[in-house]
């Protein structure tokens, strides 16, 4: 009988929520969350569901990962090591290998916040009955709104039909009326083998790769030289857009990739944290709102802004652009490499 592993991808720097999230304190562990950071929830709301965890991250997030799970008393032992990062389909390839055959992989992105724990039990029983049948397993999430930052499920039932692409808004609001499409979550069950023998049927160049790669690594640690031989895809592209096993859980609980301020302030008024955001002050002020160490006030008029203060700068922007903070954080990049 295999074990319930809960692989927890951490990788990203959370771009679209710069100058908060940096390569050097990226989204997933900043502790803003009432003390916590997002990877901490990851890891607090899986324990009871899981029989281990087993990280899948890169050197300079190793330090931190380590450091909050001690925080939560945690040891997690399993570990990929990637010296450089090649998409979702390696690094889940890696960790199918260092598995044993019948282990169930519960994927799950480090940052992502998530509530009601009892759809949330629910949906992930769900997802390893499925996985233990032999299916590849996506959570899809029933939409709120046409949302443009999360890519689309089109299902019937169980059977996934489809995966969308980031939608523009009249696409998101076509999909939304038709009734049959989720958000694609990120999130996956499956095990081990399954996973194995359909990333070696559709993409053999990433699984060969992967297993040379695998090889070689020691403790964990993939060398540089052998992540640079494996090609960069994500697991969407590599397999579950080819796979003829594919399955759904629809999920009915609370979820967000905190992706971006909108989604961040959004959190906030759904979960009450009156810690994350104050609402600016003064006169005709709309549905405007700063991350700030200090009272904002501003003059009449102002509509839908957003304020966000770090250490070295301050971003100002309108609440309906927040998606395109990266090409903001990619622009202040070229003139100062320390803002990244």
């Amino acid at each position: 009988m295999g074990k319930i592993i809960n692989i927890v991808l951490s990788g990203g720097v959370g771009s679209r929520l710069w100058p908060i999230s940096r390569k050097k304190s990226p989204k997933q562990f900043l502790q803003i969350f009432e003390g916590k950071s997002l990877f901490q929830y990851t890891v607090l709301r899986n324990k009871k569901l899981v029989d281990d965890y087993m990280l899948v991250t890169n050197e300079s997030q190793l330090t931190m990962a380590v450091s909050q799970s001690k925080e939560l008393g945690v040891k997690i032992d399993k570990k990929i090591i990637e010296s450089v990062g090649r998409n979702t389909a390696p690094a889940i390839t890696l960790a199918a290998l260092s598995l044993a055959p019948d282990d169930i992989m519960f994927i799950t992105p480090s940052d992502h916040m998530i509530g009601d724990e009892k759809e949330y039990k629910l949906a992930v029983k769900n997802a390893i009955r499925l996985a233990k049948e032999g299916n590849i397993v996506t959570f899809g999430i029933q939409p709120l709104k046409p949302e443009t930052g999360y890519g689309y499920i089109e299902y019937d039932a169980e059977d996934v039909k489809s995966f969308r692409e980031k939608p523009n808004q009249d696409l998101a609001i076509k999909y939304i009326r038709s009734g049959n499409f989720c958000w694609n979550s990120g999130m996956f069950c499956f095990k081990a083998s399954v996973f194995l023998e359909e990333i070696k049927e559709y993409q053999p160049d990433i699984y060969e790769a992967s297993v040379a790669a695998y090889a070689n690594s020691k403790d964990g640690f993939v060398e540089k030289e052998d992540m640079e031989k494996i090609p960069e895809d994500s697991i969407d592209f590599a397999v579950l857009e080819k796979s003829k096993i594919i399955k759904m859980v629809k999920s009915h609980f609370i979820w967000s990739d905190l992706g971006s301020f909108d989604s961040l302030i959004s959190y906030a008024k759904d979960f009450q944290n009156d810690e994350l955001f104050q609402m600016m002050k003064g006169e005709n002020i709309v549905n405007s709102y700063a991350m700030c160490s200090k009272p904002v006030y501003a003059t009449r008029g102002i509509d839908h802004i957003v304020l966000i203060e770090a250490e070295d700068c301050i971003l100002l922007i309108t609440k309906d652009k927040s998606e395109e903070v990266k090409q903001i954080r990619e622009f202040a990049g070229c003139a100062d490499k320390n803002l990244l």
